[in-house]
């Protein structure tokens, strides 16, 4: 039996499917091409939902992804990975991996057995490769199928570069999936993550790790959730998965397959993916539906503004034609005579922006080469290794953040300059435009191999025969021993000694000279991303004066074409006899009736839609 005959009606999912078509098919007889752009924007829709994975570092959430996705070691764990790299997951027929890089350069294909080569930064990337963005992992995984998987593994735990990372990973998520373990609450870095990440993702689920290891783990949950009220309270009432990836892998090697399912039941991972899964893909297609008749509902306002326009022009005689042949007259001379007003304001808004993002620019990029220096010179054989890759994602969050800050600032000369001119949705439309697809391309070339000098020779040969001076000194008392077994060799040993000691003096000054080379390529890799950064600036900024004085003219001139339109249109309703008037004014009061309708019953889905969301 079906809801509809039990008498509870159709389900609102099928309500919102019959009332897009309705709709759609009321703005398809109104105007095809909006129809056309509303059902495209429908059909273009992600296919998947994502998740994204974020947490401090041993909190066991490589692990976590490793059993979601029944793949053991696909996800590198136990080791520091780099954190200038994320992965993404998604679903293939067989096993690819690509790393990606910002801006125009093109992905590089990757052995799926390399993989934590690239993304591990206890291992050495392949000859002459840069660092990548993030790597694309694409394997025959079930649970892809329904949704996208990312882990964004951070050494160090969410700190500075480390919690930007999490954050550009997360901006376009579904929903975001916070690991946490059973052996203490919340720290104040991941509280203070949660409270940034609150404006920006919608969805949070938290996944209470290795609850097999700590019995107290439901003291720590309570701890967390009252955290939650008090430092980020939106999330007080988030959903709480305690699992075990270490249970869900020794279900593997279960002897029989009843422990196995056993221990998979209480690993708690199975219960996981379930809950990703309904709430994900139900909340991703509900969503699709919401913003589908969102645009039904702006492109049906547009059809009404149309209408109501026709509508006055029907109802019009000469005292309205006469009033709207003034306001013609009055935007062309202001056409004429005005606008070397407003584009001496304009560029004046645009050169103010410019030196604001030269001075934000320069103390970003100060302010990097400051803590790396400081870095360098505190920095063992193995952290000097791992910090290049540390810059790289320190500089692509300085871009992010300029990036970001340039299109605020462009906004705001928008609003100065034009919101006398344009409606709010016009403004919105430019707005979009200044607000360019991810961050500046800053690329960074890996530090080359600092080539043995003269001076490095030199000091070898001093640091040996220091070294055999002193193995001399150390073998003396030894000398009395030949006197006594002429057997005995007094050499070797000087030898031996001297050798070790220059090879400790040399490996010392080596040392020293690679700190010296790696602060040489800090100052050029900074040089270089402030001149990307300095170029990208001043080529958004040249094509937003374009922008913005071509859309002042247009403006305009739009809107001096409009007026025309309506003039004929009064011109002709005043030739038009009784009867025929009488005619088409009911047929435009019906249309504008019915797509009042049509907004009323679009806006009252939208807020079922959000209710819904917001109980679930």
């Amino acid at each position: 039996m079906t809801a509809s005959s039990l008498g509870g009606g159709p389900s609102l999912p099928a309500q919102v499917k019959q009332a897009r078509e309705a709709l759609l098919s009321l703005l398809r007889e109104l105007d095809p091409h909006a129809a056309k752009w509303v059902d495209d924007q429908r059909r273009s829709r992600p296919k998947n939902p994502s998740v994204v994975v974020v947490g401090e570092t041993n909190r066991g959430k490589s692990s976590l992804v490793n059993a979601l996705l029944a793949t053991p070691n696909l996800s590198p764990v136990d080791a520091d990975v780099a954190t200038g790299t994320y992965l993404v997951f998604t679903h293939a027929g067989e096993w690819a991996a690509q790393a990606c890089y910002p801006g125009q350069l093109a992905p590089v294909a990757i052995e799926p057995d390399e993989l934590v080569r690239w993304v591990s930064a206890g291992h050495e990337l392949p000859e002459g490769q840069l660092p990548p963005r993030h790597v694309e992992v694409a394997g025959p995984v079930p649970l892809l199928e329904r949704l996208t998987v990312v882990d964004t593994p951070g050494v160090g735990g969410l700190e500075a570069a480390h919690a930007e990372l999490a954050m550009e990973a997360a901006a376009n998520a579904t929903a975001l999936l916070f690991v946490v373990d059973a052996s203490s609450p919340f720290t104040a870095s991941e509280l203070r993550f949660l409270r940034e990440m609150a404006e920006r993702v919608e969805t949070v689920l938290f996944a209470l790790s290795k609850t097999d290891q700590f019995r107290g783990w439901r003291e720590i949950l309570e701890a967390d959730r009252e955290l939650l009220g008090e430092h980020a309270p939106r999330f007080a009432d988030a959903p709480f998965h305690p699992v075990s990836a270490r249970m869900f892998e020794l279900a593997a090697r279960a002897p029989n397959e009843q422990a196995a399912a056993m221990l998979r039941e209480k690993s708690g991972v199975a219960e996981l993916q379930t809950a990703l899964q309904e709430l994900l893909v139900g909340r991703s297609a509900m969503l699709a539906e919401a913003n589908t008749l969102r645009a039904l509902a702006s492109a049906l306002g547009e059809q009404n503004a149309k209408l109501q326009a026709e509508r006055r022009a029907l109802s019009a005689g000469a005292a309205e034609a006469e009033a709207l042949r003034a306001r013609r007259d009055q935007l062309t001379a202001e056409r004429r005579s005005s606008t070397r007003g407003w584009q001496v304001r304009l560029r004046g808004e645009v050169q103010r922006t410019r030196v604001e993002m030269g001075h934000e620019a320069s103390r970003q990029m100060r302010d990097a080469q400051s803590y790396f220096r400081q870095r360098i010179d505190a920095a063992t054989r193995e952290q000097l290794a791992e910090l290049p890759r540390q810059v790289d994602a320190t500089l692509q969050a300085v871009s992010q953040r300029i990036s970001a800050l340039l299109a605020h600032r462009l906004n705001q000369v928008t609003d100065a300059v034009l919101a006398e001119l344009f409606s709010a949705e016009e403004l919105d439309v430019l707005r979009a435009q200044f607000a360019r697809a991810g961050g500046p391309p800053v690329v960074l070339r890996p530090p080359d191999r600092r080539p043995p000098t003269a001076e490095d020779k030199l000091l070898v040969f001093m640091g040996m025969s220091g070294g055999i001076g002193a193995g001399k000194l150390a073998a003396a008392p030894l000398a009395g021993l030949a006197l006594v077994n002429p057997l005995t060799v007094v050499l070797p040993v000087t030898i031996v000694i001297g050798l070790g000691a220059g090879w400790w003096m040399a490996r010392t000054r080596r040392h020293a000279a690679d700190k010296q080379h790696l602060k040489q390529w800090l100052v050029e890799s900074i040089a270089d991303a402030r001149s990307t950064l300095d170029q990208l600036v001043a080529e958004q900024l040249i094509e937003a004066e374009q922008q913005l004085s071509l859309a002042l003219d247009d403006a305009l001139s739009r809107r001096i074409e409009a007026i025309e339109a309506e003039l004929k249109d009064i011109d002709k309703t005043i030739k038009m006899g009784t009867q025929e008037r009488s005619r088409q004014l009911a047929l435009v009061n019906r249309r504008i009736k019915d797509v009042t309708e049509g907004r009323e019953r679009a806006e009252s889905f939208l807020a079922r839609i959000r209710a819904l969301r917001d109980r679930g």
